[in-house]
């Protein structure tokens, strides 16, 4: 009877990559043979299905990636075994089929994926198959940074400091895969599911600037290193190319955490750091879900939880789809159904716009970008919408309150954004483009835009509903006082 006991079976989930890769370099280390799997899970694809959303263009990126990953590891002498069916059923019979002592991932956060991770566990602990997992998607987890006083940080610049501190060559040190490639496995090829055979369509994906693969992320790396001493000044301005674009790689690993945040560190500069910061604040929010875990359905802030939201169903679909009336929004909102991307200084303006002008509950509109956003990330899309809304870990009080005029002409002065994705807009001049309602109407007739038939009249006035706003915070920050 041959050894198996260290044949392993590693479970590609959000680390779709053959190099800097935690898992596999630990189970290539263990001396093989060791297979590769990617499973389609039906738990997370059939949700979309019953939503309606068969043209997904994260079920598109994600395919190619898993076909250049199989490629990868052909390449090495592998390959990877490809199912589409329920993780928690295929994972654990995969493992008795190839008779392996262990299967190994990389860890995930989310709730649903730790409970997936469990049921597979305790079904390989029937077959007496181990289940070893290692950090890889963040630099920093769990408990590694805790405050003095032992407790999770619930503050970004503190929490900031800490991780620049604790931070040591060893935690961006990369994980090597091909020197020790040689106990790869070899896989059966030509089981690759097509979208059709998995109930989805095309989409348009293949027209946007959006490489998928790790080949797709370095060529993008690349390009955002010839502009990053640039990214502080620009990464602000939706028209200018100034951020990376490297969120949806992150989120489905396709180019490593450790090698963005090791460049990032070693070249300094104000460009270098303020990006370097963005990737802490992505920890930040794995460390708030994990500690938290109530915040994926609830407000951080529970006092928060008795905040009154306004119910109008109407406004809400026109958020959605880029009709509120204020040309920033829409032109961003607009930019998210069109692409599935939305600039970052975007998404604060939106999500301002809809829980604090028109009082709507953030979690409605975080469920909206889940369902659109190529890069959704649970962690960071929760945090990114209770900091808008006032109601997650943010040292500013509530009463910050984006103003979307204001944003539009400090952000996109020339309008050039607004322009692109709202071409009614486009003959307004730089006056006018950021709050057309003002424009005459001899100017709108110039324009060829009549306010309220070419475009809409603004859905509320941002200072009535400021107001609404601040009075609805000091209820529900009464009533958590009991005053």
């Amino acid at each position: 009877m041959p050894d198996t006991t260290s044949a392993r079976l590693v479970w590609f989930r959000r680390d779709l990559r053959t190099t800097d890769h935690a898992a596999l370099h630990h189970a290539l280390r263990a001396g093989g043979p060791v297979w590769c799997v990617f499973v389609f899970d039906t738990d997370i694809l059939d949700e979309l299905l019953r939503e309606g959303w068969r043209a997904d263009r994260r079920v598109e990126f994600i395919r190619a990636c898993v076909v250049e990953l199989d490629e990868a590891l052909r390449a090495l002498g592998g390959g990877l075994i490809v199912r589409h069916g329920r993780a928690c059923d295929e994972i654990p019979a995969l493992a008795r089929q190839l008779g392996v002592a262990a299967v190994v991932c990389n860890h995930d956060y989310e709730a649903g994926a730790l409970a997936r991770d469990a049921r597979v566990r305790d079904r390989l602990a029937g077959d007496g198959i181990a289940f070893e997992h290692y950090k890889d998607q963040v630099i920093f987890e769990c408990d590694e940074l805790l405050t003095q006083a032992g407790k999770p940080f619930s503050v970004f610049t503190p929490y900031r400091n800490a991780w620049l501190k604790a931070l040591t060559p060893f935690h961006l040190k990369a994980w090597p895969v091909h020197k020790y490639a040689g106990a790869l496995a070899t896989a059966p090829a030509g089981n690759m599911p097509t979208l059709a055979d998995m109930g989805f369509e095309p989409t348009n994906l293949a027209t946007l600037d959006l490489p998928p693969g790790s080949s797709g992320a370095d060529a993008l790396f690349d390009a955002f290193l010839d502009r990053i001493d640039r990214y502080r000044l620009a990464r602000d301005f939706p028209a200018t190319k100034g951020p990376s674009y490297l969120s949806v790689h992150l989120r489905f690993g396709t180019i490593s955490i450790r090698r963005l945040a090791r460049e990032a560190h070693a070249r300094g500069g104000a460009g270098a750091e303020t990006w370097l910061g963005e990737l802490i604040w992505r920890d930040f929010y794995f460390q708030i879900l994990w500690h938290h875990p109530h915040v994926a359905h609830g407000c951080f802030r529970p006092e928060y939880d008795a905040l009154r939201w306004v119910d109008d169903e109407a406004r809400f679909r026109a958020w959605c789809e880029g009709r509120t009336g204020y040309p920033l929004v829409d032109a961003a909102q607009r930019q998210l159904a069109q692409t599935g991307y939305m600039h970052n200084r975007l998404r604060m303006v939106s999500a301002s716009f809809l829980t604090k002008d028109l009082g709507i509950d953030w979690r409605r509109g975080e469920h909206w970008f889940a369902r659109t956003l190529n890069d959704f990330d649970l962690a960071a899309n929760n945090g990114g919408w209770q900091w808008a809304a006032s109601t997650g870990c943010d040292a500013q009080p509530w009463f910050r309150i984006f103003n979307p005029v204001t944003q539009s002409q400090k952000f996109d002065a020339d309008g050039r954004f607004i322009r692109r994705y709202c071409p009614e807009l486009a003959q307004f001049d730089n006056k006018r483009v950021h709050a057309p309602w003002l424009a005459s109407a001899p100017e709108q007739k110039m324009a060829g835009c009549e306010i309220g038939r070419d475009y809409p009249a603004p859905l509320v006035d941002h200072a009535v509903a400021r107001a609404a706003t601040l009075e609805r915070f000091k209820a529900a920050k009464g009533a958590a006082d009991g005053t």
